[in-house]
Protein backbone atom coordinates (compact mmCIF):
# COMPACT_ATOMS: atom_id res chain seq x y z
CA UNK A 1 0.00 0.00 0.00
CA UNK A 2 1.37 3.37 -1.01
CA UNK A 3 1.78 5.96 1.76
CA UNK A 4 0.45 9.45 0.95
CA UNK A 5 3.08 12.13 0.77
CA UNK A 6 3.05 15.42 2.62
CA UNK A 7 1.41 17.40 -0.20
CA UNK A 8 -1.48 14.95 -0.52
CA UNK A 9 -2.18 14.99 3.22
CA UNK A 10 -1.95 18.77 3.28
CA UNK A 11 -4.40 19.06 0.36
CA UNK A 12 -6.85 16.66 2.02
CA UNK A 13 -6.73 18.58 5.30
CA UNK A 14 -7.31 21.89 3.52
CA UNK A 15 -10.35 20.38 1.78
CA UNK A 16 -11.82 19.02 5.00
CA UNK A 17 -11.22 21.99 7.32
CA UNK A 18 -12.39 25.45 6.24
CA UNK A 19 -10.06 28.42 6.74
CA UNK A 20 -10.32 30.09 10.13
CA UNK A 21 -11.26 33.76 10.43
CA UNK A 22 -8.86 35.22 13.01
CA UNK A 23 -10.02 38.84 12.82
CA UNK A 24 -12.02 40.23 15.74
CA UNK A 25 -15.49 41.46 14.87
CA UNK A 26 -15.37 44.23 17.47
CA UNK A 27 -13.11 45.78 20.07
CA UNK A 28 -13.37 43.86 23.35
CA UNK A 29 -11.68 46.41 25.61
CA UNK A 30 -14.73 48.74 26.16
CA UNK A 31 -16.87 45.75 27.14
CA UNK A 32 -14.16 44.63 29.58
CA UNK A 33 -14.01 48.09 31.16
CA UNK A 34 -17.81 48.17 31.57
CA UNK A 35 -17.76 44.76 33.21
CA UNK A 36 -14.95 45.71 35.59
CA UNK A 37 -16.71 48.92 36.64
CA UNK A 38 -20.19 47.40 36.99
CA UNK A 39 -19.45 44.55 39.39
CA UNK A 40 -17.02 45.26 42.21
CA UNK A 41 -14.87 42.31 43.15
CA UNK A 42 -15.88 40.73 46.43
CA UNK A 43 -13.13 40.11 48.94
CA UNK A 44 -15.07 37.50 50.88
CA UNK A 45 -13.75 34.00 51.28
CA UNK A 46 -15.93 30.88 51.29
CA UNK A 47 -16.41 29.05 54.58
CA UNK A 48 -14.21 26.11 53.59
CA UNK A 49 -11.23 28.41 53.08
CA UNK A 50 -11.58 29.52 56.72
CA UNK A 51 -11.83 25.86 57.80
CA UNK A 52 -8.70 24.93 55.86
CA UNK A 53 -6.83 27.89 57.34
CA UNK A 54 -7.92 26.88 60.84
CA UNK A 55 -6.81 23.29 60.28
CA UNK A 56 -3.45 24.50 59.03
CA UNK A 57 -3.02 26.78 62.05
CA UNK A 58 -4.02 23.95 64.41
CA UNK A 59 -1.61 21.54 62.77
CA UNK A 60 1.22 24.07 63.12
CA UNK A 61 0.39 24.61 66.82
CA UNK A 62 0.30 20.89 67.62
CA UNK A 63 3.10 19.86 65.23
CA UNK A 64 5.62 22.73 64.86
CA UNK A 65 7.77 20.81 62.37
CA UNK A 66 4.75 20.75 60.07
CA UNK A 67 5.47 24.43 59.38
CA UNK A 68 8.67 23.42 57.59
CA UNK A 69 6.73 21.06 55.33
CA UNK A 70 4.17 23.75 54.50
CA UNK A 71 6.92 26.33 53.86
CA UNK A 72 8.67 23.89 51.53
CA UNK A 73 5.54 23.52 49.39
CA UNK A 74 4.92 27.25 49.10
Amino acid sequence: MKEPDHEEVSAMLKDVFPPVDTELRRDLWPAMLRRMESSPAKATLPWYDWVLGGCLAGAVVFFPKFLLIVAYHL
